[in-house]
């Protein structure tokens, strides 16, 4: 994990310090070809470390300032000086000249810190989407920071504890939603906010948020208009390194495959996994737009020993523990294209958040028509004649009215989560008393409540996509991809979040996203001529592993699953009856009981290592 990280007011002896800015910037370090970059004061020490044209450190007499990402200037004057001095020494001067309005000129991935060491004054702040996060934690009078949540454990002031309530909402979320970290007393920045410390107090602030308004502009104008800036934005991603894509033979990854083919105007190397298993292989897809676009394609049909060999790996690969399963495949992916002699994939993340894609969007369009109906003829009328029908329940349609209704009645972010595994059954059934006693069930729903509500639109769908922006993308989908490829020594870009493609998405109207119930309407009417029928037409499929099916087929992976649960139940965290129950219900369905075992599998194995 390259990235920055350090800490202002410091209260070590400066010899004593130095040690500990090196042990911080180690955690950042994966190779040898990654270099580490210092800056000391006696009041602050930072540090960036990873690829020499991703991170850079600039100082002055009285200022410190590093940057990590691949950050893009709007003023011309502060790219050039970025291109000569690196992107620390623009940061600094632009922040000399602008203040904290700065960052209505800074675009792209980037995690930043500058450093007022005679003001004892810090600013840090990432980027719009929360590509390249950051951490942070005030102890004893000082700001500790770092992209890496085990750079800031290795300060000696640094509470290592870890959070009770951080624990439920990774098995909640699978995975520990920002601004909240597993480690206690250290939070996360959110995607497009900085944080200001100033002799001590704090003051957080979202320099950029999307303003989703509808434009005017007719639609075949609008369509002209996204593949111009889908043209851009693969362009723009594009450097000299030795790049490959991904390729799932979904929309997004084929979309960007042709565009990068079209733009190379020589065979593009494509990666794809695939898997045997009734449901989960798409490989068929992948060919499709490989033959369709002339590209170099590249498979690999992963097998249950990869997955059991990978566990440990991808528990340690972590700084927080993670339970996206699609984990897996990813660095499979990136580890043949770094076999291949690539350094480089673009990615297709992001197109289904930004254009309507995923199921979730349909399905909350219907149960919000429930809305519309005048309260008096829903409460007085319907719901009485509903639920009051005689053998109501064991009547199919009656039973399905039941749940719609029920469904319907839940207001939106949390109606998403009704089927959520924490969800669906008695917390007191799951979970040890005493850990439910020291944590708050409600702060999931309060966490998609906050983003919800912030978002500036006044469409339901425009605030899905934006719940999204920040759960699915920030803390699941980028955190995924990124660690996988850093793992696997590939960097990795994501054309889709280019910032002009992403502000241009915010001004469709939502009607065109998603058209009546049809998924990405727009994005694939503008692209009808260039992507495969196949595709466009394809119902939406996720990047998943059949590890649940796998686990019952496949003595190892049984083996590791058993281990890490027997392992877990004994920490208290949940009641040893939910274990049991949890492996005998896997047995007749693998794919949803198999997903909470994964879960907890990630959990243990990042435990054992954390701990």
């Amino acid at each position: 994990m390259s990235g920055i990280c350090g800490w202002i007011n410091n209260r070590l002896q400066l010899e004593a310090a130095k040690p500990v800015i090196s042990l911080m910037a180690d955690q950042l370090l994966l190779n040898s070809s990654q270099k580490m970059q210092t800056a000391v004061d006696t009041m602050c020490l930072i540090a960036a470390a990873g690829l020499p044209n991703q991170t850079s450190v600039f100082s002055t007499q009285h200022r410190i300032a590093a940057c990590h990402g691949r950050p893009r200037w709007k003023l011309a004057e502060l790219a050039k000086i970025a291109e000569r001095r690196g992107h620390a020494a623009a940061l600094s001067d632009g922040y000399s000249e602008h203040g904290a309005d700065i960052f209505q000129y800074l675009l792209g991935s980037f995690s930043l810190v500058i450093a007022d060491t005679q003001q004892r004054r810090c600013l840090i702040a990432i980027d719009r989407m929360g590509i390249s996060p950051l951490y942070y934690s005030v102890r004893n009078g000082q700001l500790i920071f770092g992209s890496d949540a085990r750079c800031i454990k290795q300060h000696p002031d640094a509470d290592r504890s870890i959070n009770n309530q951080a624990i439920f909402d990774y098995l909640y979320f699978h995975m520990v939603p920002s601004p909240h970290s597993i480690f206690s007393s250290q939070e996360k920045l959110l995607p497009g906010q900085y944080l200001i410390f100033d002799n001590e107090n704090i003051k957080k602030e979202f320099y950029w948020q999307p303003n989703f308004s509808e434009t005017k502009h007719p639609q075949n104008q609008l369509e002209a208009l996204l593949r111009e800036k889908l043209n851009t934005a693969v362009g723009e991603a594009l450097d000299g390194s030795k790049t490959g894509t991904f390729l799932s033979g979904g929309t997004d990854s084929s979309t960007i495959a042709g565009l990068y083919r079209q733009i190379a105007a020589s065979p593009v190397d494509t990666y794809s996994i695939g898997f045997a298993a009734e449901g989960f292989d798409e490989t068929e897809y992948a060919r499709i737009a490989a033959k369709h676009f002339s590209l170099t394609a590249h498979e690999y049909y992963l097998k249950p020993q990869d997955v059991a060999d990978a566990i440990p790996i991808i528990a340690r690969a972590y700084d927080e523990p993670f339970g996206n399963a699609s984990a897996v495949p990813t660095y499979y992916c990136a580890k043949a294209a770094r076999t291949d002699g690539l350094d480089t994939l673009l990615a297709g993340d992001g197109g289904d958040e930004l254009f309507g894609g995923n199921a979730r969007y349909a399905k909350q369009k219907i149960f919000h028509l429930y809305s519309t109906i005048p309260g008096t003829i829903r409460h007085s009328v319907l719901e009485p004649l509903i639920f009051n029908f005689p053998l109501g329940s064991k009547l199919a349609p009656i039973a399905k009215a039941q749940s719609y209704i029920n469904q319907a009645n839940i207001p939106l972010p949390e109606r998403m989560e009704s089927y959520n595994f924490l969800n669906r059954f008695a917390l007191e059934n799951i979970f040890a008393g005493e850990f439910l006693s020291k944590i708050n069930p409600a702060r999931p729903g309060m966490n998609l409540q906050e983003v919800y509500r912030r978002a500036n639109a006044s469409d339901i769908l425009n605030r899905m996509l934006f719940l999204d922006w920040k759960i699915t993308l920030a803390d699941n989908d980028l955190r995924k991809v990124n660690r996988m490829c850093e793992l696997a020594g590939i960097d990795v870009r994501y054309p889709m979040l280019n910032d002009d493609l992403v502000e241009f998405s915010t001004h469709i109207p939502p009607s065109l996203m998603v058209k009546h119930l049809k998924l990405r309407y727009f994005f694939k009417k503008a692209l009808e001529e260039f992507l495969p029928k196949e595709i466009l037409e394809k119902s939406k499929h996720g990047f998943g592993l059949p590890f649940g099916i796998w686990m019952n087929d496949y003595e190892p992976l049984r083996e590791i699953a058993n281990e890490s649960l027997a392992k877990f139940s004994d920490r208290g965290f949940v009641q040893r009856t939910f274990i049991r129950q949890l492996l005998n219900e896997h047995r007749s369905h693998p794919s949803y009981y198999g997903t909470m075992i994964w879960v907890i599998v990630m959990l243990e194995q990042w435990l054992s290592c954390n701990q």
